[in-house]
């Protein structure tokens, strides 16, 4: 799943940029958000390809992680000083959920089907 909704988030980007991409992060106050929507996209659509082949799983699953941590931070912090803990936790779930399941990624790979595996039989 981290796979496959980071590599559709990276398409989003690029296909409605004005609400996923430049425009969003504009919205939401980050610098250079032409540059950031088209950087930002990019490593979740290689990052999501990587991770659902399975291919330099940890590796691509760092990115996804800090990705994760940043979205957090700049749009969920403003919900909690705003509306409050509950809200916050309600509104953050998936990134919650994307962030621990990149987290998990990175300590445990991508398992026994993945192509690392497969890599690391043959050696």
């Amino acid at each position: 799943m981290v796979g496959a909704v980071f590599l559709s988030e990276g398409i989003q980007k690029f296909l409605f940029p004005a609400i996923r991409g430049a425009g969003r992060f504009e919205k939401i106050g980050l610098p250079s958000p032409e540059f950031l929507g088209a950087f930002v996209g990019t490593f979740e659509i290689v990052c999501g390809a990587l991770i659902l082949l399975g291919l330099l799983t940890r590796l691509a699953s760092i990115p996804t992680l800090v990705i994760m941590l940043v979205a957090i931070a700049t749009t969920k912090s403003e919900v909690l000083a705003n509306d409050g803990f509950w809200a916050m936790m309600h509104g953050s779930r998936t990134d919650w959920a994307m962030l621990l399941g990149s987290l998990f990624l990175i300590i445990k790979g991508g398992g026994k089907w993945s192509v690392d595996s497969i890599f690391q039989k043959n050696n």
